[in-house]
């Protein structure tokens, strides 16, 4: 156990992880490097070059005769992703801090850090990309210190690219990441952070093992939920999985037991022996919070049930997404999902159609609001649809965040301006070091769902970092928009917004309607109201036939006398009439902002 070392490699985006995570397997001679980001093996993270999964990889290291075991854990640098992180954290005892020599210290490497601080990991600071032409390592290291207080000669350089300076990293793992702290001699207690989904093997759990040992054939079971298996295969992680009899404290790899039900493995759980088992599970992270919800639909009604199947499927293998059932009138039945933000939801849904061949429909996305009614009692509304009558609410609270926003400072009116316009409040503002800024804002999480990264990285021409977290809820003026068509209101066109942009939101709405529901037989009123009040109307005209083309000639009134028959038809007709409305016209809504 002397000789395992478990650690995990945190930084920012593109600063470099999983470059260098292929160096050191390359260094250790674990595999061939024949492209680049070996770890990254999902279509989609090769596409975008992005790491989506935190990916866990044995090396094994040998230096003045000893052998060493590092199992090492790349980790993705999204914000969205953040959830991958936090349960790596919890499977390692240091951590590798990557830093960008020609960019520093940016918003994800700090919270990623304090992440780490939190667990008490041993942390390397280590500064990538030092052969770029314009990377500013001393700037960079007096970036460094000021954050974590080490010393000078405490910080490698390094450049995942040519290797340079990765012999160091390895030695410093070694010498500096402490060995798993666990009794070998207990009961076993390994913790799940990890687990997929193969549709010949059922489900396969990755754990890293706390105290015990475990066995080939043994009978284990699963702590939360009480399950009870044969633990058929054990091994390792390297390039692909590698079986092995016996696994011992400190260890991280993977089970095989054959099971079928993703309802059965929940992350953060305990595995434990049937004959000798643990007295309590071990303090597994914190459970996810989404931020952002969606409605979730098939494109076809009857593919339901595949579309339950896959998102359990998925969520085994992505556990920061959180669903349940619910039926819209427009669009039938589906799923409310909850997601940690924007790109997070577009890549269950981009996966969902490659792994598991579903279309589907996803609505506007929104947040949670917590509302109270006149008798004090408060409950959670995720959708417009799930708002009591505006006659029993007491008041609507939103959720607010602490955004951290680092900048160069020639950009801060116009991000000041950005986040003002959301509707934010400049909490302080402090200069990092040269010509950086840090600004710390509260912002309306609504506000920033939609545009506002993308708005961000235009201003700031792609340099500003961008980091949250969710603070607390805040008394808010809301309205619910409502859009009738006719005098009918069509739930799955309402909208909550704040009272100020109520007004312009409902003329955009219904100008865009206008333009993408075909013509009737009689006129179709398209009304914005927020409660009883109409703030915006459009009108479609309706078809007509030339009726006074039969008269040629003659007296005017003959024609008045045919137009007015017309007309009463025409009013006849919208009584009994209903509106059909196209499904292009609930996707391009979605798509206003």
């Amino acid at each position: 156990m002397n000789n395992i070392r478990n650690f995990c490699i945190i930084a920012h985006i593109d600063h470099g992880k999983s470059t260098i995570a292929d160096r050191l397997l390359e260094m250790t001679n674990t595999i061939q490097i024949t492209e680049g980001q070996m770890l990254d093996d999902m279509d989609l993270e090769k596409e975008r070059g992005i790491t989506i999964k935190s990916h866990a990889i044995q090396m094994e290291y040998e230096r003045d005769g000893q052998k060493y075991i590092l199992n090492l854990i790349d980790t993705p640098g999204h914000v969205d992703f953040s959830y991958e992180v936090s349960r790596s954290i919890a499977a390692c005892e240091g951590a590798l801090l990557v830093v960008d020599a020609t960019q520093g210290v940016q918003a994800q490497t700090i919270s990623n850090l304090y992440m780490a601080i939190d667990h008490d990991l041993e942390i390397i600071p280590v500064i990538n990309k030092i052969d770029m032409p314009a990377a500013m390592p001393d700037e960079v290291e007096d970036e460094i210190i000021e954050l974590i207080g080490c010393d000078r000669s405490d910080i490698l350089r390094a450049s995942g690219r040519t290797g340079e300076g990765v012999q160091e990293i390895l030695d410093a793992v070694v010498d500096r990441i402490p060995c798993p702290k666990g009794d070998v001699n207990a009961p076993l207690q390994a913790l799940i952070f990890d687990s997929v989904f193969n549709s010949f093997r059922g489900i396969i759990a990755y754990y890293k093992i706390l105290n015990g040992s475990i066995k080939k054939g043994d009978k284990v079971k699963f702590f939360n939920t009480g399950m009870e298996y044969d633990a058929d295969e054990i091994g390792v992680l390297k390039m692909d999985m590698v079986p092995r009899n016996e696994m011992k404290t400190g260890e991280v790899g993977y089970i095989i037991s054959g099971i079928k039900d993703a309802k059965e493995v929940k992350v953060g759980d305990t595995i434990t022996h049937v004959s000798n088992p643990c007295d309590k599970a071990i303090e597994g992270f914190q459970e996810v919070k989404p931020m952002v919800f969606a409605g979730v639909y098939p494109i076809d009604p009857a593919d339901y049930e595949n579309l339950r199947a896959s998102l359990e499927k998925l969520q085994l293998n992505d556990a920061s997404l959180t669903f349940m059932p619910e039926s819209s009138v427009a669009l039938g039945f589906g799923f409310r999902c909850g997601f940690l933000g924007l790109l997070h939801m577009e890549i269950v849904q981009e996966r969902l159609d490659r792994e598991f061949d579903m279309d589907v429909i996803t609505t506007v996305p929104n947040v949670s609001y917590m509302v109270y009614d006149k008798q004090g009692g408060a409950k959670e509304v995720h959708n417009p649809s799930g708002l009591p009558d505006p006659t029993f609410i007491d008041h609507i609270e939103e959720p607010y965040i602490k955004a951290t926003i680092i900048t160069d400072a020639n950009y801060i009116g116009p991000i000041m301006k950005l986040c003002l316009d959301k509707r934010g409040e400049l909490v302080n503002q402090e200069y990092v070091s040269g010509n950086r800024v840090e600004l710390h804002f509260m912002i309306p999480l609504g506000e920033i769902v939609i545009d506002f990264y993308d708005k961000l990285k235009s201003i700031s021409k792609g340099y500003a970092s961008f980091d949250y977290h969710v603070d607390c809820f805040r008394l808010s003026r809301l309205a619910k928009l409502d859009i009738l068509l006719n005098g009918e209101p069509v739930d799955a066109l309402s909208t909550l917004t704040h009272y100020d942009n109520a007004v312009t939101f409902g003329r955009r709405m219904c100008e865009k309607l206008k333009e993408l529901i075909p013509r009737q037989q009689f006129d179709i009123a398209i009304q914005a109201a927020i409660g009883g009040k109409i703030v915006a109307r459009e009108t479609i005209k309706c078809v007509r036939k030339d009726v006074t083309a039969k008269c040629y000639g003659g007296d005017v009134s003959r024609k008045r006398k045919l137009l007015e028959k017309q007309k009463k038809g025409k009013k006849r007709m919208k009584q009994i009439g209903n509106v059909e409305v196209p499904q292009k016209a609930f996707l391009a809504v979605l798509k206003l902002d």
